[in-house]
């Protein structure tokens, strides 16, 4: 079998652990209409953490798809304290993707089966060769594994917002329909367990590493978040940047101050105030009572009218 190329990043597989995608800025923070949030993960264990957000994200892996956050359980406590968790919505999370191809030091499937159990395969048949159908078998598994990661800190699955994030800093290969099926299978087993997606990403990033995706592809009507605004008031402008896909809706972004993300989410996202009830309607006067009594001028002014 040939080598297989792996784009970018491949001689980082086993020495760089990708931490979030985001740019430096020194300036403060601009308050959104829902209020600012924060997200962390494990470059932050250890760190002091602000006051609990308007809403806060948490990153479960290690750097890496097959890793784990030293400190998740930690950080999830401290993002349950964030306003929209608060108000009975779980605190969303982020996980690291890559595609890998089959290297001999990492699992790659050779059939359409992960832990034994079938994996419904939009792409035909897995033979564990670098193929968009083995892909999708091997992002349905690292969605498994981190929702495994996930379950052990005591936190559940579904009814939760989970972001793809896609980013140089993991190992691709240079063909993007494969890996546009790794984090479509991905997708799928979080999708089935009740949980939202939405893809992280830059427009840069995610043009090279996936680029177009398919009609019909499960990606393309997802939620996006955009990292690389330079400042407070960039992350307000990039709400109205092109999403990553074509069905695609931006609804968060991002920018840093002082080593710490911050996040702004856009119009779109902001739940409309709920509307308030009509005020009850004035009663209506009671009819006056009828005068038995004729009108002796009104009686008499029509028989002179007539």
């Amino acid at each position: 079998m040939k080598p297989i190329r792996i784009l970018l990043a491949a001689c980082l597989l086993f020495a760089w652990q990708a931490g979030p995608a985001h740019a430096d800025t020194e300036t403060g923070p601009l308050p959104s209409a829902g209020g600012l949030g924060n997200d962390i993960s494990w470059p932050q264990c250890g760190a002091d953490l602000p006051a609990p957000p308007a809403f806060a994200i948490v990153g479960v892996n290690g750097g890496r798809p097959d890793t784990a956050n030293p400190c998740l359980s930690d950080q999830l406590a401290w993002a349950d304290q964030s306003a929209l968790s608060a108000g009975g919505t779980p605190a969303a999370v982020y996980v690291n993707t890559a595609a890998t191809g089959p290297v001999e030091t990492l699992w790659w499937p050779a059939e359409n089966t992960y832990r034994n159990a079938a994996v419904s395969n939009p792409y035909g048949q897995c033979d564990g060769t670098a193929s968009p159908a083995c892909a999708y078998v091997h992002g349905y598994g690292m969605a498994v594994n981190a929702a495994g990661i996930l379950q052990e800190a005591g936190h559940t699955v579904g009814h939760r917002m989970w972001w793809l994030d896609v980013e140089f800093g993991n190992s691709w290969l240079w063909d993007k329909a494969v890996n546009a099926a790794e984090l479509e299978g991905m997708t799928a087993y979080l999708q089935g367990a009740g949980a939202e997606v939405g893809i992280y990403s830059t427009g840069y990033q995610f043009s090279e590493i996936v680029g177009d995706v398919r009609p019909g592809s499960n990606l393309d009507k997802l939620q996006n978040w955009l990292a690389g605004a330079y400042s407070a008031e960039s992350a307000e402008e990039y709400c109205g940047a092109s999403p990553l896909t074509p069905g695609g809706t931006v609804t968060t972004t991002q920018f840093t101050e002082n080593d710490l993300d911050y996040n702004y989410r856009c119009p779109a996202a902001v739940p409309a105030p709920a509307p308030q009830p009509a005020p009850p309607p004035a009663p209506e006067p009671a009819p006056k009572p009828e005068n038995p009594r004729s009108n002796p001028y009104a009686e008499l002014h029509a028989a002179q009218i007539s």
